[in-house]
């Protein structure tokens, strides 16, 4: 029998597949559990506003035909609501689509990609997939130390990945920190910072009053982009639509790479009609604002440790390994997720529900912990 790993890209080799969280049908199958409820992927539990649902409904009869490869309508209203060209704007598959279009682009196997510990998963994946050299700076408070990451800054590096917040510590950089830590980027490192939870981390009840909106500073630092998704606040991971805003020759650069129609018609319709669905945006983060409090409410009175968070989700460390609790909590027909892989193996990361979901996973959680 061939062996294919020989004719396989060195850099792939070394991969381990991202895993996502188990989903709902997996858990029933494996455990014939039934009421599940599902807090491992930091999904929206509002789910899609009712005009993007009737978006996607009015796409459905033309199907067949291929997607505005372009995305006309929805890289103008993005370029709108940033105040940028739309040149400026790059559509994806999802925002993890535009974070591999930047690696692709910039990183070749002579070269580094900066990012922090405990920070998300895919960044050493695309990097090594192309065969650069993942480059981790210690973490300071599970949160990105800026100083240890300039200190790691090299002639070789070509990509700086900065999640804020990051994902799955919930931690986030205040302006002015980050914005000193990019003026003193040299020009021939990109800085990517993956501001997947954005509408979750400004609204005023997370606390984070000096978390910045980065898309406002690439105009001032050509070597930024900033990435965002419709995944989260939006609730449309289903649909996996991103994008990216940055300088417009990193656009055009990362149009060369970007597969044609690589959005698909609903998904496109989707996203433009949420962003004129400003009461649902809010209903979602008041929703997460609420929830992030009733969770740290809780673990404070068992006595757990938790990661303040701005994110829609909130990592608790249990105490002992993480597994065995993740395992006990799927017996009790709820999914979320341990974190072992990011070096947190006490911990378990739970995206924040409904208050009726919250509430079955804080009874079970109880009832695992102290049996």
């Amino acid at each position: 029998m061939t062996d294919f790993s020989k004719y396989a890209n060195p850099g792939v080799l070394g991969l381990r597949p991202y895993q996502p969280g188990k989903p709902i049908e997996e858990l029933e199958r494996e455990y014939g559990v039934s009421n599940i409820i599902k807090l491992a992927s930091n999904e929206n539990p509002l789910g899609p506003s009712p005009m993007a649902l009737a978006a996607m409904r009015g796409e459905l009869e033309d199907v067949w035909l291929y997607p505005d490869g372009n995305g006309f309508e929805l890289k103008q209203k993005l370029a709108a609501r940033h105040g940028v060209e739309m040149d400026r704007i790059t559509l994806g598959n999802g925002s993890s689509d535009v974070l591999e279009f930047a690696v692709r682009v910039f990183v070749g196997p002579a070269d580094e990609v900066l990012f922090s510990e405990h920070s998300f998963a895919l960044y050493p994946l695309l990097t090594q997939a192309v065969g650069g050299t993942p480059v981790v700076a210690p973490a300071k408070a599970w949160g990105h130390d800026l100083e240890a990451m300039r200190e790691r800054i090299s002639d070789r590096t070509r990509v700086i990945f900065i999640a804020n917040p990051n994902n799955p510590t919930g931690t986030w950089l205040g302006a002015e920190e980050l914005e000193s830590f990019i003026r003193d980027v040299p020009e021939h490192a990109l800085v990517v910072v993956d501001e997947a939870y954005f509408d979750y981390a400004i609204a005023p009840a997370t606390g984070a009053g000096d978390y910045p909106d980065c898309s406002a500073w690439v105009e001032r630092y050509p070597n930024l982009m900033v990435a965002r998704t419709f995944s989260k606040s939006y609730g449309l991971a289903g649909l996996r639509v991103g994008y990216a805003v940055s300088h417009s020759q990193v656009a055009d650069l990362m149009n060369r790479v970007r597969p044609p129609f690589n959005v698909n018609s609903v998904a496109l319709a989707a996203a433009a009609a949420a962003l004129d669905d400003s009461e649902h945006l809010s209903r979602s983060v008041q929703m997460n604002a609420d929830g992030l409090k009733q969770l740290a409410e809780a673990f404070a009175a068992q006595g757990l440790d938790y990661i303040p968070s701005v994110g829609n989700f909130i990592s608790v460390d249990v105490g002992q390994p993480s597994g065995p609790i993740y395992e006990a909590l799927l017996h009790q027909g709820v999914i979320v997720r341990p974190v072992a892989n990011y070096g947190m193996p006490n911990h378990l990361r739970v995206t924040v529900g409904t208050k009726e979901e919250n509430e079955r996973f804080l009874g079970a959680l109880y009832k695992v912990l102290v049996g």
